[in-house]
């Protein structure tokens, strides 16, 4: 039955008692805020592991309190106010950035979409809440996250973080379109935007397996979504001091931080709700034990997941450096749309003849025969192009450029050079002359070793 067809059942959302809506919300604020604690000391620990350093080992067992002493640290700070900013929006955009950090992980399954867990008598599914459109409630979400960045860096009233700041919103729209095809690739397989409908589409094989492409594309956004290394433009330190957050201190400045360490667990939990398997047992697991993915034991299962995934993060901070802004540009508008739309259509031409019926045989040789043919034609034309290229006469020299041809100096336009600039004099030739010395450039002698009063004398 193709899952075009399955009907979505979400009946037993939005059926809890209030007071057990809130023990939920409760539940999925500490889950963050208890992940990002143990992240931030897992990526100090991990790092220094790779750089044969010890990392923090000073507050609590193993340093395990480190970023909560880090945390009050920061609260207790001076908070200081640009003289030059707009309070008013300089105060809210840190909360701008945080609060849609936590909104996003309402919609993400933490286990079965059945009454399968009771807590205090009240039986009640490993979830929030479910919406027909959960995934574009996700991307919208997300989307707003961006805002606290640019107008943390505008209200700052300062170069640096303003350029920060029109980073960030490029960025996020050079990934968010791979982003969203991505997206709809699990749109199209699964039949369905519903998280927990995603993840029960997953019964026999993972996403991963099936959308291979999507998922790297994914993994890449998520990457360039979180600001995170080697995608870190917007806060670099080497050429914009600490990009849209230079002039933040105090509990305004850990919001930001606590900001992109909660996106780095959303677009984790997405990442496993989409691709792989969300809170479902793994394969070997599943297969010799029935009760792997019943009671509270998919919370474990996606858990382990989610550090998983953050430890990827925590793996590319130490492994590979900061891109420069230009290849960041061409890997997001270049690379990653036009792949992500190629990919969308042929998943798209898939589930059309999968819908008709056709076998499996029948569609790999339809799409193997488009792709061989985009091949060709490729070629084909790449071909004609370079002997069009030979044919052509060599082009001619660069005209000459006159810098002060409208009475102003201009810059020199593309294939225009400007004039040689005659060398000036070492500094101490030039004093040597002023004061009387020997002038090796001008005088005749062969030497210069003769000065004004021998040459006099002779």
């Amino acid at each position: 039955m193709s899952p075009y067809l399955a009907a979505e059942d979400l009946s037993m959302f939005g059926t809890d008692p209030w007071w057990l809506v809130v023990v939920k919300a409760v539940f999925c604020f500490a889950f963050l805020m208890v992940t990002v604690l143990f992240a931030i000391v897992w990526e100090r620990k991990v790092v220094a592991w790779m750089q044969l350093r010890i990392g923090p080992n000073r507050h609590g067992p193993w340093g395990m309190l480190q970023s909560l002493a880090d945390g009050i640290k920061l609260m207790l700070k001076e908070d200081l106010v640009v003289k030059r900013a707009d309070k008013v929006v300089y105060v809210l955009a840190p909360i701008v950035a945080a609060i849609p950090a936590f909104m996003a992980i309402a919609v993400i399954p933490f286990g079965p979409a059945g009454n399968e867990i009771s807590i205090f008598g009240q039986r009640t599914t490993m979830q929030l809440t479910d919406l027909p459109i959960a995934l574009l409630y996700i991307l919208a979400v997300a989307s707003i996250g961006i805002y606290g960045m640019v107008l943390a860096g505008w209200s700052s009233g300062s170069t640096y973080p303003l350029l920060g700041g029109l980073r960030s919103c490029a960025q996020m729209i050079s990934y968010e379109i791979a982003m969203g095809a991505a997206f709809a690739s699990v749109f199209l397989y699964s039949g369905s935007m519903s998280t927990s409908e995603i993840v029960a589409g997953q019964t026999d094989r993972w996403y991963i397996v099936l959308l291979p492409v999507s998922f790297i594309l994914y993994i890449v956004t998520m990457v360039g979504e979180t600001n995170r290394a080697p995608f870190d433009m917007p806060e670099s330190e080497g050429d914009l001091v600490g990009g849209f957050n230079t002039e933040y201190s105090s509990i305004k400045f850990a919001m930001f931080m606590l900001a992109e360490y909660v996106n780095m667990v959303t677009v984790s939990a997405v990442a496993i709700t989409l691709f792989l398997g969300g809170w479902r047992a793994p394969w070997p697991v599943s297969t010799f034990w029935e009760g792997a993915n019943h009671g509270w034991w998919p919370l474990l299962w996606f858990v382990v997941k989610v550090q998983l995934l953050l430890f990827f993060f925590i793996w590319l901070r130490g492994t590979l450096p900061r891109v420069r802004y230009d290849q960041l540009m061409k890997l997001g508008w270049k690379v990653l749309i036009p792949v992500s739309l190629v990919w969308l259509m042929l998943v798209a031409t898939v589930r059309a003849l999968r819908n008709e019926n056709y076998g499996f045989t029948d569609i790999a040789l339809y799409v193997g025969g488009g792709v061989l043919a985009l091949l060709v034609l490729s070629f084909v034309v790449d071909m004609y192009r370079e002997k069009g290229k030979q044919a052509e006469p060599p082009a001619e020299g660069p005209a000459a450029f006159d810098p002060m041809v409208g009475g102003f100096p201009v810059p020199p336009l593309p294939g225009q050079e400007l004039p040689p600039v005659p060398r000036r004099r070492p500094r101490r030739e030039r004093e040597l002359i002023v004061s009387g010395g020997p002038d090796t450039h001008s005088d005749g002698s062969s030497g210069g070793s003769t000065d004004g009063k021998e040459a006099s004398d002779g």
